[in-house]
């Protein structure tokens, strides 16, 4: 596919790169505060985003450079099953409008800046605190590496790095330096830096996605042209499984998969660490409540970025040339139907949009490390400072790591991680959201069901093979008792939950004591600190008392 650099597109792309680097260490002197050093401001940019701040954030948080990449690529290689991404960006934000406020409300209070922080202060348990954090980092590691997939994608389209007889290091080079220079800014500027650069990359993704949607379908001959190659391609018999290729509307039998993926989906986006931390960074109550109200503008961007996918099909893109990697497909066709100085425009915006939820996941990580493993078990007397310098760096350790990941290991094996780990987020809905509104649970019963729901979810999708892969090769099987396919992330949540009512029904029974709640009534409404409860949170030291409380 490649025929040499696209020196106009390279250049185009290289100077919105080193715009963007400059807006990252600009952004240290925006909004600064007089002390630096504190995870307040440095992992949640001083808890001082407004609305549309926030709604940029949140934004090129959760639609990714992966997401413009993967989207549509699944809906090249598979048809109307890619589109799940739409309906379970939909149902999410009535779920987070009821739940996220609240969240909000007792963090400020507590001075909470990890949604461990609120699982270990509502339940008064390290432990399940910990199982939730360890669960955070492992789920955010292989989503950091699908960023610079999705870099490397646009790099691979572009010609650069030498080809693929190039040695190692000329080819991942242009790759080192995208890191480094995400390193370098993130590290001096914290949350402020992708805060900023957010403005820039989703201004660019609209522009993109407005110019493709409808100039390539002239370039194509219309809609109709495309629909119709569209599903001629997905209804021709693959050989590898001798079934249809895809579906351009999804059938009868796939429906409980669809469903269920998009439900799972939808509970799963904001347990993941860096959709918490850009929310805990808004400066109000009303911001984070406005912004669910105004975030589905982007899913109506996401269904027509999906549509992208057809587009691909209709270039003819990959068609004849066997094992062609679906994740080139966009790239190809943006480099394919547009001018090459728009195409390099195009590529800036899937560049920057991996630069700006990179950033934030790997702050998100090190802020859980720093929180609720450095300060929980290794230096309870932690100061601010000494917080936010280990943070600082865990962030460069989980950059370095998902680079190592990405550059040793074949692609397919990071996606079917982040397939894993949407599977074991899911698993912290209980413990987080029930946490918001009841103090019901037993806080063992929350760890056991956790626990079961992380060892199904795992060996379920280690069963799921394909001709081409003999594990974690999907994450739809069928579902016990039911006999339809289905997410297992949600088989598995199911499981979570019904042994955390059961056991905690039994734990009661029992008289097992339950751990001290350190929250109030108040906290989960409130609109700023109480007076009674600092910023920072205070020594943890030893495992809290197991004294009973009453439910709330």
């Amino acid at each position: 596919m490649k025929h040499g650099v696209n020196g106009v597109a390279l250049a185009v792309f290289v100077v919105f790169f080193l715009l963007v680097t400059a807006l990252g260490f600009l952004a240290a002197r925006w909004r600064r505060a007089e002390n630096a050093l504190n995870l307040d401001e440095w992992g949640l940019g001083g808890r001082s985003f407004g609305t549309w701040i926030t709604w940029f954030l949140l934004g090129g948080d959760l639609y990714t450079a992966y997401t413009f990449v993967a989207v549509p690529a699944a809906v090249y290689a598979a048809g109307a099953s890619g589109f799940f991404a739409v309906p379970y960006t939909i149902l999410v934000y009535p779920m987070i409008f009821c739940f996220l406020p609240r969240l909000w409300s007792v963090a400020r209070s507590r001075g909470y800046v990890t949604p461990s922080d609120f699982v270990r202060g509502r339940y008064g348990s390290r432990g399940l605190s910990l199982a939730v954090a360890v669960t955070g980092i492992l789920a955010t590691m292989p989503y950091i590496a699908l960023q610079l997939v999705g870099i490397q994608a646009v790099l691979d389209v572009m010609g650069v790095g030498g080809g693929a007889s190039a040695n190692w290091f000329v080819k991942d080079l242009p790759l080192l330096i995208a890191f480094a220079v995400l390193a370098a800014y993130t590290y001096s500027s914290g949350l402020r830096a992708p805060a900023l650069i957010a403005f820039v990359k989703d201004a660019l993704i609209y522009i993109v996605i407005a110019v493709a949607i409808i100039y390539i379908p002239m370039r194509l001959g219309g809609f109709g042209h495309i629909f119709h190659t569209a599903s001629q391609a997905y209804a021709q018999v693959s050989p590898a499984t001798g079934k249809p290729r895809g579906e351009l509307v999804s059938g009868a039998k796939n429906q409980w998969a669809y469903a269920t993926l998009a439900l799972g989906s939808a509970l799963a986006l904001f347990m993941y660490p860096h959709s918490i931390t850009a929310t805990l960074s808004s400066r109000s109550r009303d911001v984070v409540r406005r912004n669910t109200t105004i975030l589905p503008l982007y899913s109506l961007m996401l269904g027509l970025l999906a549509m992208l996918g057809f587009m691909a099909i209709a270039d003819g893109i990959g068609k004849g040339v066997k094992g062609y990697n679906a994740q080139l497909a966009i790239p190809q066709l943006f480099s394919n139907m547009f001018p090459s100085w728009f195409a390099g425009l195009s590529f800036a915006a899937i560049g920057i949009g991996a630069l700006v939820p990179a950033a934030i996941m790997s702050i998100a990580a090190a802020n859980l490390f720093t929180r609720n493993v450095y300060r929980d078990f290794l230096r309870p007397n932690a100061t601010a400072e000494q917080e936010t310098r280990v943070s600082k760096l865990v962030s460069l350790v989980v950059k370095v790591g998902a680079l190592v990941f990405v550059l040793t290991m074949d692609k397919t094996v990071a996606i079917n991680f982040q397939l894993l780990g949407g599977i074991w987020i899911l698993q912290t809905f209980p413990a987080i959201v029930a946490g918001l509104y009841t103090r019901w649970f037993h806080r063992w019963a929350l760890l056991a069901g956790w626990l079961v729901g992380m060892v199904y979810g795992t060996w379920a999708a280690w069963t799921v093979a394909s001709p081409t892969q003999a594990h974690f090769a999907g994450s739809s099987k069928v579902i016990p008792g039911i006999g339809q396919i289905g997410y297992i992330g949600l088989t598995a949540f199911v499981l979570n939950l019904a042994v955390a009512v059961v056991l905690t029904v039994a734990f009661k029974a029992l008289g097992t004591p339950d751990g001290i709640d350190e929250t109030a009534p108040g906290d989960y409404t409130a609109t700023g600190p109480q007076p009674s409860a600092p910023n920072q949170l205070p020594p943890y030291g030893d495992e809290l008392p197991p004294v009973p409380t009453g439910g709330r």
